[in-house]
């Protein structure tokens, strides 16, 4: 993790526009929680939203390795179904989890994940257009990285498919982390501050990743391409 927060690696992070935006909708939370009131239950329901997002957008990268290579397509073909029903039930527990937590046991808005969905839609006000910017600049990334850089012809669908699991192990253990804050110190406020806390520097990090991957893709195309001037 250190190598991600380096100074020089974050410095030239930050110089993206797109890296600024990232930041700026990982640090919308705390506007929710300002303007709307949002507690601990609407900030965790987001942010179990944006795992289903960012699977979403696991199937889309899976299926655009087709347009790199068509012997991907049988590939394809198996693990997205494959990826959409085991994920899927990994949300959903995951999901079940967040809702018994933050109801105390009782579920509300009907069965499922349709009712999960619901009730995480729900549990803030303005909750749609928080979801709906983390869409857009997910949409972005996915143009600009991984379709126009091409990044669709240098990985494979497998690869995709286990790319998001850690995020969600990682907001699992952020959730605990900031619920166990909250009841040690009895300030509900504080738990949610560091549970964005946690989120934000998870967010750094990932645009750090990205960083240093787009750097080795520019130093691979200056050998390819040496000036010469």
């Amino acid at each position: 993790m250190k190598s991600f927060l380096d100074p020089d690696l974050i410095a030239r992070t930050y110089r993206d526009p797109i890296a600024v935006a990232v930041l700026l909708v990982d640090l919308l939370p705390i506007l929710a929680v300002l303007v709307f009131g949002w507690g601990a239950t609407p900030l965790v329901a987001l942010y179990w939203l944006e795992n289903l997002v960012i699977g979403m957008f696991t199937v889309l990268r899976m299926v655009a390795t087709l347009a790199g290579n068509i012997v991907n397509l049988f590939t394809v073909l198996f693990i997205v179904p494959f990826f959409t029903l085991h994920y899927g039930m990994f949300c959903f527990g995951h999901g079940v989890f967040i809702q018994a937590l933050a109801t105390s046991g009782s579920t509300t808005g009907g069965s499922g994940m349709p009712g999960l969905v619901y009730w995480a839609l729900s549990s803030g006000q303005g909750m749609v257009w928080f979801v709906a910017a983390i869409i857009a600049i997910n949409l972005v990334i996915y143009f600009t990285d991984f379709l126009m850089k091409g990044e669709f012809r240098e990985t494979q669908p497998i690869v995709e498919m286990f790319a998001p699991y850690g995020r969600i192990v990682t907001l699992h253990v952020a959730i605990i982390l900031g619920a166990v804050f909250a009841i040690a110190t009895n300030e509900p406020l504080l738990g949610v501050v560091f549970l964005i806390f946690l989120r934000v520097v998870f967010g750094v990090i990932v645009s750090a990743m990205r960083q240093r991957k787009l750097d080795r893709a520019s130093h691979a195309l200056m050998k390819e391409f040496p000036s010469t001037a």
